[in-house]
């Protein structure tokens, strides 16, 4: 097990539906990186933006941007995570993918579907949730809508981190910033949620706001307004451990079943 993970994740403007910009920008951030950096998030759909179009933009797992994922993987070391338009079974989804170093690749297809831009009409929503063991950490990963939802997000799994990766617009940005706080608090859990900041072809704003919040729901590391730049800190396991065992909140939690 390694005790201290360093992380980043790396806020951007994306280019409206154009991968070959996006990951060129993209390249760019993580070749700058410090060679200790462990594991790296992208935002949402960062190949592309949040688009409903995905006919024009969807790729295969064996397309460009998942081999481009693990190019960049194993080449520079690290664990990368980014969600992107996947057509699957003549379907299309909201796929997150997780590439090991060695270039192993696990997914998690978006559970909640943002009803409010149809997102349900146009995407087929996941039913599992993935647990990711990176490095002895426990991971859980997840993609915006679902941040509202706390009954899938609950630590039934003695997960280590929460990771959230969003298109989240500057009109509903206070609850990004409060329910990234909810998340970690209640799950005592480090939280790391990243958001683009630009505007998109809808002319939606977003502002950004990324952060790596502790289990305490204390921010450790966050960005300007607006800014484009990279988001980073080193996680301590053992640091966590302890408060969870000094507090003992999760002892309580309470047990459920999710009906899919």
């Amino acid at each position: 097990m390694q005790n201290e993970l360093n992380v980043v994740g790396i806020q951007a403007d994306l280019v409206w539906e154009n991968p070959e910009k996006n990951l060129a920008y993209f390249e760019e951030q993580i070749g700058s990186l410090p060679k200790n950096t462990d594991l790296v998030v992208l935002p949402e759909m960062f190949t592309t933006g949040f688009t409903m179009n995905p006919e024009n933009i969807a790729e295969q797992m064996d397309g460009n941007s998942v081999l481009w994922m693990q190019k960049m993987a194993t080449i520079n070391k690290i664990a990368l995570v980014g969600s992107l338009v996947i057509k699957e079974n003549n379907t299309y989804c909201n796929r997150l993918v997780f590439v090991h170093p060695s270039g192993k690749i696990e997914t998690y297809n978006k559970r909640h579907s943002f009803t409010l831009a149809g997102e349900d009409k146009v995407y087929t929503s996941g039913k599992k949730q993935v647990i990711v063991n990176f490095k002895g950490w426990k991971i859980k990963p997840l993609i915006c809508y679902d941040l509202r939802f706390p009954v899938w997000t609950r630590n039934t799994d003695n997960y280590d981190l929460l990771i959230f990766m969003a298109n989240w617009p500057v009109t509903r940005i206070k609850a990004w910033d409060t329910l990234l706080k909810a998340r970690a608090i209640e799950n005592i859990s480090y939280v790391i949620g990243v958001n683009r900041t630009g505007k998109d072809a809808n002319n939606y704003e977003y502002s950004g706001n990324s952060l790596i919040i502790d289990c305490l729901g204390e921010e450790i590391s966050s960005l300007e307004k607006n800014e484009t730049n990279i988001l980073s800190t080193t996680l301590n396991k053992t640091a966590q451990d302890l408060i969870r065992k000094k507090l003992g909140f999760l002892n309580d939690r309470d047990s459920f079943k999710i009906d899919l």
